[in-house]
């Protein structure tokens, strides 16, 4: 069954008239379109027993059809009120429009009410959580895109290895390593390469900076890839040159929680059961004050996405689920570490995407 016909098969279930899909990262689930409209409206309406259509601006309508879109595209230029547009496009399908599934976590009050003036009167109900349950099960072929991803990534981190060296800054380690992607056909990064050096590498979302590499530092690499339209997110923690002792400590620590957690996916753990695993590893070893973060998160065509890998999220894992395990531990002034894989649950295990070395590298250039 196709996307498109699970979700009309949603539809009907619900006896719901039709679904707005507005989110970019969903337009492309459902239609293989990828687009970045701006303030420009975007969206696939879906019916529940007629065929869908998709709108976009006028300037990219050839975009989406050669991105394989096969049905209708109605397009809108920026002097014309799009909502009209959209309303005039339902009303083609001759269905009387009573009930309408929408993004609400993405839809802005302006668009809805916009909706709403355009189309009078509508029941409207969420699509979110339908959308979230679709997405969070990656088929074969997902899957092996997101491979692909993940192996971009490693190669990322070995251009990391290989560049990090005493005197150099940050921001030219990071440059480094996109050149080295742009080389191999990466045109977007899931999210701003993260490198940070030393003590700096206690924030666990710190920027990159003009700040420079010395001996004895850990280097901690956070980066991502968009591939095929789906991310990859992977964290390294390096050493230049021999780290001292209470670096070496928590790195293993984090490294510990990290495997812990790992060996514990299967069908049927729940999310809270492996940030519980994972975080008591770092609990345990005096350290539980400073795994400031939930353990992971859900990994597709977003780099965050559904499920939360968190202490209080019971949801169960099912084979084909794809999320990141990040524990790490950030003493204030002292030292950061965190160590991060994409994860796949098979049908009795896990399979890890990322395969850079987790053990510490010690890198000598």
């Amino acid at each position: 069954m196709t996307k498109m016909n699970q979700l009309q098969q949603y539809l009907k279930e619900q006896s719901i008239d039709a679904a707005f899909i507005t989110d970019p990262y969903n337009v492309f689930y459902v239609s293989g379109f990828q687009s970045n409209p701006h303030e420009r409206l975007l969206g696939v309406m879906v019916f529940a027993e007629a065929e869908p259509f998709l709108i976009c601006p006028k300037m990219e309508m050839p975009d989406a059809k050669n991105a394989g879109w096969t049905g209708e595209i109605v397009g809108h230029e920026d002097t014309q009120n799009s909502m009209d547009i959209l309303y005039q496009a339902a009303q083609s399908r001759e269905i009387e429009l009573k009930s309408l599934a929408i993004e609400k976590a993405h839809m802005t009050v302006e668009r809805h009410e916009s909706l709403l003036s355009a189309f009078g009167s509508l029941s409207i109900a969420q699509l979110d959580d339908q959308l979230n349950a679709m997405r969070v099960i990656k088929d074969d072929a997902e899957l092996e895109i997101l491979r692909e991803a993940a192996a971009l990534a490693d190669y990322a981190i070995e251009v990391a290895a290989r560049t990090i060296k005493e005197g150099i800054t940050e921001v030219e380690v990071m440059t480094e390593i996109e050149l080295a992607l742009k080389k191999r056909g990466v045109t977007h990064m899931s999210f701003d390469t993260t490198v940070l050096t030393g003590a700096r590498a206690a924030s666990p979302h710190g920027k990159t900076g003009d700040y420079k590499l010395k001996t004895g530092d850990l280097v901690l690499f956070d980066l991502g890839v968009v591939h095929k339209g789906y991310c990859s997110d992977i964290t390294r923690t390096l050493a230049l040159g021999e780290p001292g002792e209470e670096q070496k400590k928590v790195y293993d620590i984090v490294y510990r929680s990290e495997m812990a957690a790992l060996e514990a996916v299967k069908p049927g753990v729940t999310a809270a059961e492996l940030d519980q695993i994972s975080r008591k590893v770092i609990t345990d070893a005096g350290y539980g004050e400073y795994f400031t973060h939930r353990l992971g998160h859900g990994l597709g065509i977003d780099v965050h996405e559904f499920p939360s890998i968190h202490g209080e999220n019971h949801m169960k894992m099912e084979k084909g689920m794809v999320f990141t395990l990040e524990p790490g531990i950030y003493v204030p002034g002292k030292v950061g570490v965190r160590i991060e894989d994409d994860v796949a649950v098979t049908t009795d295990g896990y399979e890890v995407l990322t395969k850079y070395p987790k053990e510490l590298q010690i890198i000598n250039n």
